[in-house]
């Protein structure tokens, strides 16, 4: 049984201008989220900032994102960290909070050999019974997870049932399935690459596109999945600039300026990271308007 089928938003942590968590906007993105029919919430990811809340705040967003979703659909933790201790942690405290499965990427900054992955998400994923999602972004993390060792986690590591595939190489997916012979869940980590994923047997996208017109990015992976690939390809192609321009900058610099245009939030990031450069929020804009997101 899948943890989902169809599109997960990789939502945003809003936050106030003092910098606190803003509740009120968390809890409006999510229900525009469910009411345009967005299958599953992934919180606390990349996109949601995880990396610079403290673990307290991280774990108060997973726990008001379960109680605001109240079951509706399913609610994913992330609960990757570079420390396997640190993603223990908070792998057994989001699944004391009620999440519904957990998103546990590869350990960044540190890095590991494959054995070194084999060891830390056997480790994590025995921290719970809930179903675990992998997630492969060596552009983020420097540290790529060869199809080789995410077949041999899925095969020997019950819980471990998805992965969420951000390399950008579709030969990458299609191996993946090739070696668990097509049986583990593959979600397309990349917005331009949808279709192509669905086509080699995937089930969904964790995305972030999804934040700027969440019930198209659903309708493309269910029109695919009713047999309407035409209708999928055609909203793909279409999509294609806008979801390119939420990357015009680091994400999620880019889709918080674009929530912010559209009124959900007010656009702040946490330091690192910085507000979008005006000359890039314009091009972000024009293409909004261009797609009827903005009137």
């Amino acid at each position: 049984m899948s943890i989902f089928t169809g599109s997960a938003v990789a939502i945003i942590t809003p936050f106030k201008n003092g910098g606190e968590v803003d509740y009120e906007s968390f809890a409006n993105i999510i229900e525009f989220q469910i009411a345009n029919k967005t299958d599953a919430i992934v919180v606390c990811g990349t996109t949601g900032e995880a990396s610079c809340l403290s673990h307290e705040e991280h774990l108060d967003v997973i726990g008001f994102c379960v109680k605001q979703v109240a079951g509706r659909v399913p609610v994913i933790a992330g609960t990757g960290s570079n420390c396997t201790e640190t993603a223990i942690y908070l792998t057994k405290e989001a699944d004391a909070l009620g999440a519904d499965a957990m998103l546990v990427v590869t350990p960044y900054y540190n890095k590991a050999t494959q054995n070194g992955l084999v060891a830390h998400f056997t480790a994590v994923a025995g921290a719970t019974k809930k179903p675990i999602i992998l997630y492969n972004v060596p552009s983020r993390t420097g540290c790529k997870m060869t199809p080789a060792t995410i077949a041999t986690l899925y095969k020997t590591v019950d819980n471990i049932v998805a992965v969420k595939e951000a390399t950008g190489d579709i030969s990458v997916a299609t191996e993946i399935a090739a070696l668990t012979d097509g049986k583990m869940d593959i979600y397309s980590g990349n917005d331009d690459m949808i279709v192509p994923i669905l086509s080699i047997g995937g089930k969904g996208v964790i995305s972030v596109l999804s934040h700027v017109i969440p019930y198209e990015v659903h309708e493309m992976v269910a029109s695919y999945l009713r047999g309407e690939t035409d209708k999928a390809r055609d909203l793909q192609v279409k999509y294609f600039r806008l979801a390119k321009d939420l990357f015009l900058e680091v994400n999620p610099i880019p889709v918080k300026a674009a929530t912010c245009m559209m009124g959900q939030c007010d656009g702040s990031v946490r330091m690192p990271l910085s507000i979008m450069e005006p000359q890039n929020q314009a091009i972000l804009r024009a293409e909004m308007e261009r797609m009827g997101v903005l009137k």
